[in-house]
């Protein structure tokens, strides 16, 4: 049985959105490509690194950097752009999680036309395990992720505390 260790998990992730040429709906066809050459088991630890990763990546500043990069986000808009931030690569995940206002001095040629939805990426494993086997991925045996974000809440319409929270995010993409 082949064991993915997060090293793997990047590597899969970085060679699809080179290949993709930065296209997320590209990527997450090039993801499901791969994820079917491996076994089900595989595709599984893929689909547990990637879903821990997206629960992480659920905190206040986070969804603060997406309503700025792209003008306000509902809820559902916030969960592909969290699924477009791990398809980013680690570099860039790291960052953000860490400090989401970083995403100010990583983030090149972002276009929030194109940028910050990634939803597909989201359903990759899915439809590569449902390919291989017929039937619908198990459950991961993940922790329950929080209903809401982690970190302090704010008012994503209140303009000042978004400037105040994420400055460098606001004077690039806003100010």
């Amino acid at each position: 049985m082949f064991v993915m260790d997060e090293t793997e998990f990047w590597a899969l992730i970085d060679s699809t959105r080179e290949d993709a040429e930065g296209d997320p709906e590209e990527q997450a066809e090039l993801l499901i490509e791969r994820l079917t050459q491996l076994d089900p088991d595989a595709v599984m630890f893929f689909a547990r690194h990637f879903e821990s990763r997206y629960n992480r990546a659920s905190q206040w500043d986070l969804w603060a950097a997406a309503w700025i990069l792209l003008d306000g986000v509902s809820d559902d808009a916030f969960d592909a752009f969290r699924c477009w931030l791990i398809g980013q690569g680690r570099e860039i995940f790291e960052h953000a999680v860490h400090d989401a206002d970083s995403l100010a001095d990583v983030l090149e040629g972002f276009d929030e036309e194109l940028d910050g939805d990634a939803e597909d990426l989201g359903y990759a494993a899915d439809e590569a395990y449902e390919q291989l086997t017929g039937v619908i991925m198990p459950d991961l045996g993940l922790p329950e992720a929080p209903e809401d974000p982690s970190g302090v809440a704010l008012d994503l319409e209140d303009d000042e505390a978004l400037a105040e929270r994420l400055p460098k995010l606001w004077d690039r993409f806003r100010g």
